[in-house]
Protein backbone atom coordinates (compact mmCIF):
# COMPACT_ATOMS: atom_id res chain seq x y z
CA UNK A 1 0.00 0.00 0.00
CA UNK A 2 1.53 3.60 -1.18
CA UNK A 3 2.28 5.54 2.04
CA UNK A 4 -0.03 8.50 0.57
CA UNK A 5 -2.96 5.72 1.20
CA UNK A 6 -1.92 4.94 4.00
CA UNK A 7 -1.93 7.91 5.73
CA UNK A 8 -5.43 8.78 4.23
CA UNK A 9 -7.07 5.37 6.05
CA UNK A 10 -5.12 6.56 8.93
CA UNK A 11 -7.00 10.10 8.63
CA UNK A 12 -10.28 8.21 8.41
CA UNK A 13 -9.35 5.75 11.41
CA UNK A 14 -8.35 8.77 13.25
CA UNK A 15 -11.64 11.08 12.99
CA UNK A 16 -13.76 7.60 13.27
CA UNK A 17 -12.04 8.03 17.26
CA UNK A 18 -14.63 10.79 17.54
CA UNK A 19 -17.60 10.53 15.02
CA UNK A 20 -18.75 6.48 15.57
CA UNK A 21 -20.40 4.60 12.35
CA UNK A 22 -20.36 6.85 9.55
CA UNK A 23 -17.12 5.56 8.14
CA UNK A 24 -18.22 6.41 4.42
CA UNK A 25 -19.33 10.18 5.39
CA UNK A 26 -15.58 10.66 6.38
CA UNK A 27 -14.13 9.25 3.48
CA UNK A 28 -16.49 11.07 1.54
CA UNK A 29 -15.60 14.26 2.93
CA UNK A 30 -11.60 13.63 2.94
CA UNK A 31 -12.07 12.53 -1.09
CA UNK A 32 -13.32 16.03 -1.24
CA UNK A 33 -10.38 17.46 0.32
CA UNK A 34 -7.46 15.50 -1.38
CA UNK A 35 -9.73 16.69 -4.81
CA UNK A 36 -9.22 20.40 -3.32
CA UNK A 37 -13.32 20.83 -3.31
CA UNK A 38 -15.66 21.72 -1.01
CA UNK A 39 -18.72 20.06 0.78
CA UNK A 40 -22.28 20.75 1.44
CA UNK A 41 -23.35 19.18 4.46
CA UNK A 42 -27.38 18.46 4.69
CA UNK A 43 -29.24 17.26 7.69
CA UNK A 44 -30.66 17.93 11.25
CA UNK A 45 -29.40 18.94 13.88
CA UNK A 46 -27.46 17.31 16.53
CA UNK A 47 -25.94 14.29 14.11
CA UNK A 48 -22.28 15.80 14.62
CA UNK A 49 -21.38 17.92 11.85
CA UNK A 50 -20.13 20.22 13.27
CA UNK A 51 -17.84 17.63 15.74
CA UNK A 52 -16.71 16.11 12.03
CA UNK A 53 -15.53 19.13 10.59
CA UNK A 54 -13.31 19.69 13.98
CA UNK A 55 -11.74 16.28 13.61
CA UNK A 56 -11.41 17.05 10.54
CA UNK A 57 -9.49 20.15 10.90
CA UNK A 58 -7.17 18.53 14.12
CA UNK A 59 -6.56 15.18 12.32
CA UNK A 60 -4.51 17.56 9.16
CA UNK A 61 -3.24 19.93 12.11
CA UNK A 62 -4.85 22.33 10.35
CA UNK A 63 -6.11 25.94 10.97
CA UNK A 64 -10.25 25.66 11.45
CA UNK A 65 -12.80 28.32 12.20
CA UNK A 66 -16.69 28.37 12.07
CA UNK A 67 -18.91 31.13 10.66
CA UNK A 68 -22.14 31.18 12.35
CA UNK A 69 -24.46 32.69 9.48
CA UNK A 70 -27.08 34.65 10.83
CA UNK A 71 -28.88 37.28 8.85
CA UNK A 72 -27.44 40.30 10.08
CA UNK A 73 -24.04 38.70 9.39
CA UNK A 74 -21.80 40.97 6.56
CA UNK A 75 -19.53 40.35 3.75
CA UNK A 76 -16.90 41.69 4.84
CA UNK A 77 -17.00 39.64 8.17
CA UNK A 78 -16.80 37.07 5.62
CA UNK A 79 -13.68 38.19 3.71
CA UNK A 80 -12.19 41.38 5.89
CA UNK A 81 -11.60 45.07 5.82
CA UNK A 82 -9.59 47.53 5.02
CA UNK A 83 -9.24 49.95 8.05
CA UNK A 84 -7.19 53.32 8.23
CA UNK A 85 -4.32 53.45 9.97
CA UNK A 86 -3.58 57.24 11.48
CA UNK A 87 -0.40 56.45 13.25
CA UNK A 88 1.13 55.21 9.89
CA UNK A 89 -1.04 56.83 7.49
CA UNK A 90 -1.85 53.52 5.62
CA UNK A 91 -4.86 51.40 4.99
CA UNK A 92 -4.28 47.99 6.98
CA UNK A 93 -6.28 44.72 5.61
CA UNK A 94 -7.64 43.38 8.74
CA UNK A 95 -8.56 39.30 7.89
CA UNK A 96 -12.00 37.94 7.90
CA UNK A 97 -13.37 34.48 9.12
CA UNK A 98 -12.43 33.28 5.86
CA UNK A 99 -8.74 33.11 6.11
CA UNK A 100 -8.05 29.59 7.79
CA UNK A 101 -7.65 25.76 6.27
CA UNK A 102 -10.88 24.73 7.08
CA UNK A 103 -14.05 26.62 7.11
CA UNK A 104 -17.15 25.86 9.17
CA UNK A 105 -19.83 27.53 7.60
CA UNK A 106 -22.62 26.72 9.81
CA UNK A 107 -26.33 27.23 8.49
CA UNK A 108 -25.30 29.01 5.67
CA UNK A 109 -28.71 29.29 3.99
CA UNK A 110 -29.63 31.70 7.20
CA UNK A 111 -27.94 34.40 5.54
CA UNK A 112 -28.63 37.00 3.26
CA UNK A 113 -27.97 36.15 -0.48
CA UNK A 114 -25.30 39.16 -1.02
CA UNK A 115 -23.12 37.44 2.09
CA UNK A 116 -23.42 34.16 0.26
CA UNK A 117 -22.40 35.41 -2.97
CA UNK A 118 -19.35 36.77 -0.72
CA UNK A 119 -18.49 33.03 -0.35
CA UNK A 120 -18.08 32.55 -4.72
CA UNK A 121 -15.06 34.20 -5.33
CA UNK A 122 -12.94 32.49 -2.60
CA UNK A 123 -14.90 29.38 -3.20
CA UNK A 124 -13.42 29.07 -6.71
CA UNK A 125 -10.55 31.20 -7.04
CA UNK A 126 -9.20 30.44 -3.63
CA UNK A 127 -8.85 34.28 -3.02
CA UNK A 128 -10.86 37.03 -1.79
CA UNK A 129 -10.51 40.58 -3.54
CA UNK A 130 -11.14 43.95 -0.95
CA UNK A 131 -10.59 47.37 -1.83
CA UNK A 132 -8.95 46.25 -5.41
CA UNK A 133 -6.45 44.00 -3.87
CA UNK A 134 -6.20 40.46 -3.58
CA UNK A 135 -5.86 38.30 -0.89
CA UNK A 136 -4.92 34.61 -1.21
CA UNK A 137 -6.40 32.17 1.37
CA UNK A 138 -4.09 29.27 2.91
CA UNK A 139 -3.59 26.16 1.15
CA UNK A 140 -5.61 23.53 1.61
CA UNK A 141 -8.90 25.41 1.69
CA UNK A 142 -11.69 23.40 2.14
CA UNK A 143 -15.25 25.24 2.95
CA UNK A 144 -17.83 22.95 4.81
CA UNK A 145 -21.17 24.56 4.80
CA UNK A 146 -24.45 23.08 6.92
CA UNK A 147 -28.02 23.22 6.38
CA UNK A 148 -30.79 22.21 7.69
CA UNK A 149 -33.79 20.35 5.07
CA UNK A 150 -36.57 20.58 7.66
CA UNK A 151 -36.68 24.08 8.59
CA UNK A 152 -37.29 26.96 6.15
CA UNK A 153 -38.62 29.77 8.00
CA UNK A 154 -36.41 32.70 7.90
CA UNK A 155 -34.05 31.38 5.49
CA UNK A 156 -32.54 32.04 2.10
CA UNK A 157 -32.34 28.72 -0.46
CA UNK A 158 -28.62 28.60 -1.74
CA UNK A 159 -29.21 29.76 -5.40
CA UNK A 160 -27.96 27.54 -8.25
CA UNK A 161 -24.80 29.23 -8.81
CA UNK A 162 -23.98 28.44 -5.46
CA UNK A 163 -24.67 25.04 -5.48
CA UNK A 164 -22.43 23.82 -8.14
CA UNK A 165 -19.46 25.04 -6.78
CA UNK A 166 -19.98 22.64 -3.93
CA UNK A 167 -18.04 19.32 -4.80
CA UNK A 168 -20.08 16.58 -3.22
CA UNK A 169 -23.37 16.95 -0.85
CA UNK A 170 -23.77 14.98 1.92
CA UNK A 171 -25.84 13.76 4.74
CA UNK A 172 -24.74 11.98 8.01
CA UNK A 173 -27.82 11.04 9.07
CA UNK A 174 -28.78 9.40 12.55
CA UNK A 175 -26.61 6.46 14.13
CA UNK A 176 -28.10 2.94 14.30
CA UNK A 177 -29.08 1.96 17.97
CA UNK A 178 -25.88 -0.05 18.57
CA UNK A 179 -23.64 3.44 17.63
CA UNK A 180 -25.65 5.50 19.27
CA UNK A 181 -25.16 3.23 22.68
CA UNK A 182 -21.32 3.75 21.88
CA UNK A 183 -21.45 7.42 21.43
CA UNK A 184 -22.95 8.04 24.94
CA UNK A 185 -20.11 5.45 26.50
CA UNK A 186 -17.73 7.46 24.40
CA UNK A 187 -18.73 11.09 25.41
CA UNK A 188 -19.60 9.97 29.33
CA UNK A 189 -15.93 11.32 30.60
CA UNK A 190 -15.06 13.94 28.25
CA UNK A 191 -15.26 15.13 24.46
CA UNK A 192 -12.98 12.87 22.59
CA UNK A 193 -11.99 16.14 20.19
CA UNK A 194 -10.22 17.46 23.10
CA UNK A 195 -8.15 14.43 22.76
CA UNK A 196 -7.58 14.06 18.72
CA UNK A 197 -4.02 14.14 17.64
CA UNK A 198 -3.12 15.27 14.63
CA UNK A 199 -1.84 12.13 12.04
CA UNK A 200 -1.06 14.36 8.74
CA UNK A 201 0.13 17.72 7.79
CA UNK A 202 -1.33 20.15 5.22
CA UNK A 203 1.56 19.80 3.30
CA UNK A 204 0.96 16.05 3.14
CA UNK A 205 -3.09 16.94 2.11
CA UNK A 206 -1.49 19.56 -0.93
CA UNK A 207 1.18 16.48 -2.00
CA UNK A 208 -2.11 14.21 -2.14
CA UNK A 209 -3.89 16.20 -4.03
CA UNK A 210 -0.83 16.66 -7.16
CA UNK A 211 -0.64 12.48 -7.16
CA UNK A 212 -4.88 12.02 -7.28
CA UNK A 213 -4.63 14.21 -10.25
CA UNK A 214 -1.79 11.58 -11.90
CA UNK A 215 -4.47 8.62 -11.83
CA UNK A 216 -5.08 7.29 -15.38
CA UNK A 217 -8.79 7.82 -16.29
CA UNK A 218 -9.39 5.79 -20.19
CA UNK A 219 -11.18 7.59 -23.02
CA UNK A 220 -14.02 4.89 -22.37
CA UNK A 221 -14.40 6.23 -18.71
CA UNK A 222 -13.95 9.99 -19.50
CA UNK A 223 -16.91 9.19 -22.24
CA UNK A 224 -18.54 7.70 -19.17
CA UNK A 225 -18.68 10.29 -17.49
CA UNK A 226 -19.61 12.29 -20.27
CA UNK A 227 -22.85 10.57 -20.71
CA UNK A 228 -24.44 10.63 -17.36
CA UNK A 229 -24.28 13.85 -16.77
CA UNK A 230 -25.42 14.46 -20.39
CA UNK A 231 -28.68 11.89 -20.00
CA UNK A 232 -29.48 14.89 -16.65
CA UNK A 233 -29.91 17.38 -19.34
CA UNK A 234 -32.69 15.73 -21.33
CA UNK A 235 -34.03 13.68 -18.47
CA UNK A 236 -38.11 13.67 -18.14
CA UNK A 237 -37.91 14.74 -14.42
CA UNK A 238 -35.01 17.60 -14.19
CA UNK A 239 -35.24 21.28 -15.27
CA UNK A 240 -31.79 22.12 -15.60
CA UNK A 241 -29.10 19.42 -15.81
CA UNK A 242 -25.31 19.20 -14.11
CA UNK A 243 -22.90 21.85 -15.88
CA UNK A 244 -19.70 20.82 -17.42
CA UNK A 245 -18.12 21.89 -13.86
CA UNK A 246 -20.18 18.72 -12.68
CA UNK A 247 -18.93 16.56 -15.11
CA UNK A 248 -15.25 17.60 -13.97
CA UNK A 249 -15.95 17.15 -10.39
CA UNK A 250 -16.81 13.47 -11.28
CA UNK A 251 -14.07 12.68 -13.25
CA UNK A 252 -11.72 14.11 -10.40
CA UNK A 253 -13.71 12.55 -7.66
CA UNK A 254 -13.23 8.74 -9.44
CA UNK A 255 -9.79 9.57 -9.44
CA UNK A 256 -9.48 10.48 -6.18
CA UNK A 257 -11.92 7.09 -5.30
CA UNK A 258 -9.45 5.16 -7.33
CA UNK A 259 -6.57 6.22 -5.26
CA UNK A 260 -7.95 5.91 -1.89
CA UNK A 261 -8.42 2.15 -2.63
CA UNK A 262 -5.13 1.84 -3.83
CA UNK A 263 -5.11 1.88 -7.64
CA UNK A 264 -3.60 3.92 -10.54
CA UNK A 265 -6.26 3.88 -12.62
CA UNK A 266 -10.12 4.44 -12.77
CA UNK A 267 -12.50 1.65 -13.14
CA UNK A 268 -16.21 2.28 -14.01
CA UNK A 269 -17.64 1.34 -10.16
CA UNK A 270 -15.19 4.11 -8.96
CA UNK A 271 -18.05 6.41 -11.25
CA UNK A 272 -20.79 5.06 -9.85
CA UNK A 273 -20.10 5.27 -6.22
CA UNK A 274 -18.98 9.15 -6.56
CA UNK A 275 -22.01 9.87 -9.18
CA UNK A 276 -24.60 10.65 -6.21
CA UNK A 277 -22.63 12.57 -4.08
CA UNK A 278 -20.84 14.54 -6.79
CA UNK A 279 -24.29 15.60 -9.10
CA UNK A 280 -27.91 14.95 -7.22
CA UNK A 281 -27.22 18.92 -5.29
CA UNK A 282 -26.73 19.77 -9.13
CA UNK A 283 -29.70 19.26 -11.00
CA UNK A 284 -32.62 20.96 -9.94
CA UNK A 285 -36.01 18.79 -10.58
CA UNK A 286 -39.50 19.93 -12.58
CA UNK A 287 -42.57 21.01 -10.24
CA UNK A 288 -44.14 17.18 -11.53
CA UNK A 289 -41.11 15.21 -9.79
CA UNK A 290 -41.33 17.55 -6.76
CA UNK A 291 -44.75 16.31 -6.09
CA UNK A 292 -44.56 12.88 -7.05
CA UNK A 293 -41.94 13.00 -4.03
CA UNK A 294 -39.02 12.02 -7.12
CA UNK A 295 -35.52 12.58 -5.02
CA UNK A 296 -32.13 13.85 -6.96
CA UNK A 297 -30.74 10.69 -5.59
CA UNK A 298 -33.07 8.45 -6.82
CA UNK A 299 -33.10 10.07 -10.66
CA UNK A 300 -29.00 10.13 -10.27
CA UNK A 301 -29.47 6.00 -9.70
CA UNK A 302 -31.77 5.70 -12.45
CA UNK A 303 -29.56 7.53 -14.90
CA UNK A 304 -26.89 5.47 -14.15
CA UNK A 305 -28.76 2.27 -14.72
CA UNK A 306 -30.73 3.30 -18.38
CA UNK A 307 -26.66 3.80 -19.87
CA UNK A 308 -25.70 0.59 -21.78
CA UNK A 309 -23.46 -1.82 -19.85
CA UNK A 310 -21.75 -2.21 -23.49
CA UNK A 311 -20.04 1.67 -22.62
CA UNK A 312 -18.31 0.24 -19.67
CA UNK A 313 -17.51 -3.38 -20.78
CA UNK A 314 -15.03 -1.85 -23.61
CA UNK A 315 -13.39 -0.42 -20.62
CA UNK A 316 -9.33 -1.53 -21.27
Amino acid sequence: MDDSVRLLKKIVSNIENVIIGKKNVIELILISLICDGHVLIEDVPGVGKTTLVSSLSKSIDASFKRIQFTPDILPSDITGFSMYNQKEGTFEFHPGSIMSNIILADEINRTSPKTQASLLEVMEEKQVTVDGKTYYVPKPFMVLATQNPIEYLGTYPLPEAQLDRFFMKVAIGYPSKEDESRILARFQISNPVHELKPVASGKDIISIQHKVKQVFVDKTISDYIVEIVAKTRYHEDISLGASPRASLSLFRAAQAWAFYNGRSFVIPEDVKYMAVPVLSHRIVLKQEARLKKISPEEIIRSVLQTIKITLVENYG
